[in-house]
Protein backbone atom coordinates (compact mmCIF):
# COMPACT_ATOMS: atom_id res chain seq x y z
CA UNK A 1 0.00 0.00 0.00
CA UNK A 2 2.67 2.51 0.94
CA UNK A 3 4.60 1.85 -2.26
CA UNK A 4 1.58 2.51 -4.51
CA UNK A 5 0.88 5.77 -2.68
CA UNK A 6 4.49 6.75 -3.18
CA UNK A 7 4.28 5.94 -6.92
CA UNK A 8 1.02 7.87 -7.19
CA UNK A 9 2.66 10.84 -5.56
CA UNK A 10 5.63 10.52 -7.91
CA UNK A 11 3.32 10.50 -10.95
CA UNK A 12 1.57 13.56 -9.57
CA UNK A 13 4.89 15.34 -9.04
CA UNK A 14 6.07 14.37 -12.52
CA UNK A 15 2.81 15.60 -14.11
CA UNK A 16 3.05 18.79 -12.09
CA UNK A 17 6.61 19.42 -13.28
CA UNK A 18 5.63 18.75 -16.90
CA UNK A 19 2.74 21.21 -16.58
CA UNK A 20 5.05 23.83 -15.10
CA UNK A 21 7.53 23.37 -17.93
CA UNK A 22 4.77 23.79 -20.52
CA UNK A 23 3.46 26.93 -18.78
CA UNK A 24 6.92 28.47 -18.49
CA UNK A 25 7.98 27.67 -22.03
CA UNK A 26 4.87 28.31 -24.11
CA UNK A 27 2.22 30.11 -22.11
CA UNK A 28 4.88 32.33 -20.53
CA UNK A 29 6.10 33.23 -24.02
CA UNK A 30 2.58 34.18 -25.07
CA UNK A 31 2.15 36.18 -21.88
CA UNK A 32 5.36 38.13 -22.53
CA UNK A 33 4.27 38.74 -26.13
CA UNK A 34 0.96 40.09 -24.85
CA UNK A 35 2.74 42.33 -22.34
CA UNK A 36 5.07 43.67 -25.04
CA UNK A 37 2.24 44.43 -27.47
CA UNK A 38 0.10 45.98 -24.73
CA UNK A 39 2.84 48.30 -23.49
CA UNK A 40 3.90 49.16 -27.04
CA UNK A 41 0.35 50.16 -27.94
CA UNK A 42 0.07 52.52 -24.96
CA UNK A 43 3.30 54.35 -25.79
CA UNK A 44 2.81 54.24 -29.58
CA UNK A 45 -0.63 55.87 -29.36
CA UNK A 46 0.79 58.61 -27.16
CA UNK A 47 3.70 59.21 -29.55
CA UNK A 48 1.43 59.40 -32.59
CA UNK A 49 -0.81 61.88 -30.77
CA UNK A 50 2.22 64.02 -29.89
CA UNK A 51 3.56 63.94 -33.45
CA UNK A 52 0.20 64.77 -35.03
CA UNK A 53 -0.30 67.89 -32.95
CA UNK A 54 3.26 69.11 -32.45
CA UNK A 55 2.42 72.71 -31.47
CA UNK A 56 0.07 71.39 -28.77
CA UNK A 57 2.74 68.97 -27.61
CA UNK A 58 5.26 71.75 -27.17
CA UNK A 59 2.69 73.83 -25.30
CA UNK A 60 1.82 70.93 -22.99
CA UNK A 61 5.49 70.31 -22.20
CA UNK A 62 6.02 74.01 -21.46
CA UNK A 63 2.96 74.65 -19.30
CA UNK A 64 1.41 71.36 -18.18
CA UNK A 65 4.06 68.65 -17.88
CA UNK A 66 6.63 69.87 -15.40
CA UNK A 67 9.55 67.68 -16.49
CA UNK A 68 12.52 68.39 -14.23
CA UNK A 69 16.15 69.03 -15.24
CA UNK A 70 15.77 69.32 -19.05
CA UNK A 71 14.08 71.99 -21.16
CA UNK A 72 10.44 71.47 -22.17
CA UNK A 73 11.35 71.40 -25.87
CA UNK A 74 14.01 68.73 -25.37
CA UNK A 75 11.63 66.73 -23.17
CA UNK A 76 8.97 66.87 -25.89
CA UNK A 77 11.42 65.64 -28.55
CA UNK A 78 12.82 62.88 -26.34
CA UNK A 79 9.38 61.70 -25.25
CA UNK A 80 8.06 61.61 -28.81
CA UNK A 81 11.11 59.84 -30.21
CA UNK A 82 10.99 57.29 -27.40
CA UNK A 83 7.27 56.69 -27.87
CA UNK A 84 7.68 56.16 -31.62
CA UNK A 85 10.80 53.96 -31.63
CA UNK A 86 10.74 51.82 -28.49
CA UNK A 87 7.28 50.30 -29.13
CA UNK A 88 8.43 49.02 -32.52
CA UNK A 89 11.43 47.31 -30.93
CA UNK A 90 9.21 45.95 -28.17
CA UNK A 91 6.65 44.42 -30.53
CA UNK A 92 9.21 42.59 -32.67
CA UNK A 93 11.16 41.69 -29.55
CA UNK A 94 14.45 43.14 -30.74
CA UNK A 95 16.62 44.81 -28.07
CA UNK A 96 13.52 44.57 -25.89
CA UNK A 97 15.30 45.14 -22.61
CA UNK A 98 16.99 48.25 -23.95
CA UNK A 99 13.68 49.49 -25.38
CA UNK A 100 11.84 48.92 -22.12
CA UNK A 101 14.30 50.97 -20.04
CA UNK A 102 13.45 54.43 -21.49
CA UNK A 103 9.76 53.51 -21.34
CA UNK A 104 10.21 52.62 -17.69
CA UNK A 105 11.99 55.93 -17.05
CA UNK A 106 9.19 57.83 -18.81
CA UNK A 107 6.64 56.01 -16.68
CA UNK A 108 8.49 57.04 -13.53
CA UNK A 109 8.69 60.67 -14.68
CA UNK A 110 4.98 60.73 -15.50
CA UNK A 111 4.13 59.15 -12.14
CA UNK A 112 6.33 61.47 -10.11
CA UNK A 113 5.83 64.79 -11.90
CA UNK A 114 2.52 64.88 -13.71
CA UNK A 115 -0.14 62.33 -12.86
CA UNK A 116 0.08 59.87 -9.99
CA UNK A 117 -1.99 56.84 -11.03
CA UNK A 118 -1.93 53.17 -10.05
CA UNK A 119 -1.98 52.38 -13.76
CA UNK A 120 1.56 53.72 -14.07
CA UNK A 121 2.69 51.32 -11.37
CA UNK A 122 1.26 48.44 -13.44
CA UNK A 123 3.12 49.74 -16.48
CA UNK A 124 6.30 49.85 -14.42
CA UNK A 125 5.81 46.27 -13.24
CA UNK A 126 5.17 44.98 -16.77
CA UNK A 127 8.13 46.87 -18.22
CA UNK A 128 10.24 45.71 -15.28
CA UNK A 129 9.41 42.11 -16.14
CA UNK A 130 10.72 42.66 -19.66
CA UNK A 131 13.89 44.33 -18.36
CA UNK A 132 14.55 41.56 -15.81
CA UNK A 133 13.43 38.45 -17.71
CA UNK A 134 13.61 39.45 -21.36
CA UNK A 135 10.96 39.44 -24.07
CA UNK A 136 10.14 35.73 -23.95
CA UNK A 137 10.10 32.88 -26.41
CA UNK A 138 8.31 34.69 -29.24
CA UNK A 139 10.82 37.44 -29.96
CA UNK A 140 13.70 38.36 -32.22
CA UNK A 141 15.95 38.48 -29.14
CA UNK A 142 15.19 34.82 -28.40
CA UNK A 143 15.85 33.75 -32.00
CA UNK A 144 19.06 35.79 -32.13
CA UNK A 145 20.32 34.30 -28.85
CA UNK A 146 19.46 30.78 -30.08
CA UNK A 147 21.29 31.42 -33.37
CA UNK A 148 24.41 32.84 -31.65
CA UNK A 149 24.61 30.01 -29.13
CA UNK A 150 24.43 27.38 -31.89
CA UNK A 151 27.59 28.73 -33.52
Amino acid sequence: MALSKLLLQFRFVKAYLIALYFLEKYIGGLLFLTIRVWMARIFWDSGVCKAQSWPNTLMLFKYEYKVPVISPDLAAYLATITELTCPILLVIGFASRLAAIPMLIMTAVIQCTYLCLNEHLYWAMLLGLIVCFGPGLFSADFLFRKWVLQK
